[in-house]
């Protein structure tokens, strides 16, 4: 036997230990644990995901590597303090011996728990909680496969009852992947023979090649009555990007269920698998002969600490802010009951009661075979929350943030720890919170300036190759920006080329279509866009409140009424029901967008409110009859309003995975309910529009943008009037080198 062949059989024999180790997800009774990787465990998410993983040696760490943050507790021992605490390390493996003995688990038949969750008390409920109050009864919502079915319950945990909720499910579509599962399909094409030769054919030693799970979207045919997935492959040799040694063409269909291959799609045999050239990203491995001046560290310190304060793990205390804070494994953070307090009435007065990521949309713009299913719901099919990486202290977060750990639930019940998985910091970039000088002329010596310092609230999740961050951030004058930031490493794709000059162009002179930007010697960077929508639950000064468009519209004068020919008035409409609310910007209809209490009022008689101030951002230009743009037709405005409903918070619908559509934003939108004067929800999509260039190869910069939610007649003055300026005792010293050219 030659050295290949041999190497071969090691991988076949390993490989078909994992597929068998994932036959059955029955709850074992294990002692109590968290899920640890870093060790030998041999929990099967440890074991397949350090089988992918470990093939590259991790770099030595170096002196100047800040260390990990220490942790105050081991979680075993928290206990909820708030009625929206998230479930702790006891209740979920309570939750787990409950279902453990529960008649659908007890079967026999495979199962497994795609999410366990605290099912929150009614709005009602926790609005008039205050601390030192009873908390609620503690509940589980839980979303389980048994078989082929899905099912919804719900679990008392103090009681042990579980009640089920339209079990099994009707309804198009499946709950979010466990990662048990994305990491069981990285090896289940190894386990098929015309699998394993198409790649020798090529070559390649299997031994060197990396797959990855790829939802497929719902187009019907193959994907009808099946729960399926797509997977493609990568060269790992030469370097840790494989992401750019795409093996061009090749996609394998497989069966979510049974872990087997359907079938096998080759069309990329004549498209060379690109080089690892100048690929690696890792800071130790880039050799540079650039003499530009290096970057100085810079860092912000607080030489009396921070100001914010987080009580009972999750209540965050900051300047005039409090609000909830709690790790998701679906929408990564949740913010809930975000309160203010007003200087002038010593009020502390509600701003929103829920704000989250509700869904990430990624349709990529390719419609040949091996493309045209990228069409990707980041976080109803993998799980924002869940693809969320540990943050790395003084690049994710500077020196002086605080971290908050995930607590989630793997697919047999067992708790595990996300460590590091949010940060909260206070962040001063040297901005201006107000400021005013006098000119000369008048003879007033004023030059009052107060610095812009802001509470940050981030977490970033790396689903795949693209990485999010996703920013909340708190001024002190009541605004709340939030943030998306995309970085990672670009989908590519293969092919032929290795310079522009060799596309083909027809007879016009038009170039063949690439669907994208040639990247590198045959790489193409495909065109996609990325669609981030939120969730808000404004409740300004409480739950029954109005949505107002405030149009900007020329008015023109009356003959002889003003020099002037025309000026801008502001014409105000309150939406009456939910297709009111449904909002495409546009430059050429300047509007405002305000969620107003017409309950409470200014002493000069305005309503209190909030306004959405969008930033810059992007509409979606498919085809609304696209199957991708159906399932994302939450897309098709970039607000939307409606009603509070418990039930209605995911945009995409509650089980996303290969849905057809029917059961999104868009669909409850259009039943037109009242939304006056009532508890409503606002929608908002960020969108990006982004067609590849070379400076995005090997790895992105970061590219963001944000929107605005900000006080409008909330105050009865600028609130931060009074606050205090910087003072040179106020700070450490420095010393300042001088800077020569």
């Amino acid at each position: 036997m030659d050295q290949k062949s041999f190497f071969r059989l090691i991988f076949l024999i390993v490989t078909a230990g994992f597929i068998i180790s994932f036959t059955s997800t029955n709850f074992p009774h294990a002692p109590t644990r968290l899920l640890d990787c870093t060790d030998s465990s041999s929990s099967p998410l440890c074991a397949s995901r350090n089988f992918l993983f470990n093939k590259q040696q991790p770099r030595p760490i170096p002196k100047h590597d800040p260390k990990p943050n220490t942790k105050n507790h081991d979680h075993v021992s928290d206990t909820p303090n708030h009625p929206l605490d998230p479930l702790t390390v006891s209740e979920i493996n309570k939750i787990r011996s409950i279902l453990s003995s529960h008649a659908l688990f007890t079967s026999g038949t495979p199962h497994a728990l795609h999410t366990v969750v605290l099912e929150e008390p009614e709005k009602n409920l926790v609005r008039h909680w205050e601390k030192g109050n009873p908390l609620p009864p503690r509940k589980a919502s839980v979303i389980a496969r048994v078989g082929a079915d899905t099912h919804v319950l719900t679990v008392d945990i103090s009681t042990g009852r579980v009640d089920s909720e339209n079990s099994p499910v009707r309804v198009s579509g499946y709950p979010m992947m466990t990662i048990e599962e994305m990491n069981d399909i990285t090896v289940v094409p190894f386990s098929n023979a015309d699998f394993n030769r198409t790649i020798i054919s090529r070559g390649v030693n299997l031994t060197d090649v990396i797959c990855f799970p790829i939802s497929c979207g719902w187009f019907g045919n193959k994907e009808e009555n099946a729960r399926v997935i797509k997977s493609q492959c990568f060269m790992t040799q030469g370097t840790p990007n494989f992401y750019m040694r795409p093996i061009e063409g090749l996609t394998i269909l497989i069966d979510l269920d049974t872990k087997q291959v359907i079938e096998i799609t080759d069309t990329g045999r004549a498209i060379p698998i690109p080089g690892s050239t100048n690929t690696d990203y890792r800071f130790q491995k880039l050799a540079t002969t650039d003499k530009t001046r290096p970057l100085n560290p810079i860092s912000i310190e607080q030489p009396r600490g921070p100001s914010f304060v987080i009580e009972d793990n999750h209540l965050v205390k900051w300047a005039n802010w409090e609000f909830h804070l709690k790790p998701d494994p679906r929408a990564g953070v949740v913010i809930s009951r975000v309160r203010v307090h007003d200087p002038d009435t010593h009020e502390t007065r509600n701003v929103m009661y829920k704000g989250f990521v509700s869904e990430l949309f990624v349709p990529y713009m390719d419609p040949s075979d091996a493309w045209y299913f990228k069409t990707y719901m980041d976080a109803g099919e993998y799980g924002f929350g869940l693809q969320a990486m540990p943050l790395v202290p003084l690049n994710d977060c500077p020196r002086n943030a605080a971290y908050m750990d995930g607590v989630f639930a793997a697919a047999d019940g067992t708790p595990f720890v996300r460590e590091n998985m949010v940060c909260i910091f206070e962040s001063y970039a040297g901005d201006i919170g107000w400021r005013h000088s006098e000119s000369p002329i008048t003879g007033i010596p004023i030059r009052e300036v107060r610095p812009k310092v802001t509470l940050v609230v981030r977490m970033a999740a790396s689903v795949g190759n693209y990485d999010y961050i996703i920013d909340y951030e708190f001024q002190t004058d009541g605004l709340i920006k939030a943030k998306v930031g995309l970085s990672g490493i670009l989908m590519v794709k293969g092919t032929t080329y290795q310079n522009k000059n060799q596309v083909e162009k027809d007879k016009d002179g038009n170039e063949e279509e690439l669907h994208g930007t040639l990247l590198s010697e045959n790489v193409i960077g495909v065109i996609h866009d990325h669609y981030v929508t939120f969730y808000l639950d404004l409740d300004v000064d409480g739950p029954d409140n109005s949505f107002v468009k405030v149009n900007l519209k020329r008015q023109e004068t009356e003959p002889g009424e003003s020099p002037r020919k025309s000026y801008l008035k502001a014409v105000r409409n309150i939406a009456k029901t939910e297709k009111d609310g449904q909002i495409k910007l546009s430059l050429y209809d300047p509007s405002e967008f305000h969620v107003i209490n017409s309950g409470k009022t200014t002493r000069v008689g305005n309503p209190t409110g909030y306004k959405v101030v969008p930033r810059t951002t992007a509409a979606s230009l498919l085809d609304h009859d696209d199957p991708p743009q159906k399932r994302g037709a939450f897309t098709n405005n970039q607000i939307w309003v409606t009603p509070y409903n418990k039930s209605e918070q995911w945009a995409g619908g509650l089980f996303t995975y290969q849905s057809h559509g029917d059961d999104t934003l868009a669909v409850w939108s259009d039943s037109d309910r009242d939304i006056e004067n009532k508890d409503i929800v606002v929608w908002y999509t960020l969108g990006f529009h982004h067609i590849p260039c070379q400076e995005d190869f090997p790895i992105m910069p970061t590219v963001s943008s944000s929107f605005d939610l900000k006080p409008v007649n909330f105050f009865e003055r600028n609130p931060i009037l009074s606050a205090a300026p910087n003072f040179e005792h106020d700070l450490p010293v420095c010393g300042v080198q001088s800077v020569s050219a």
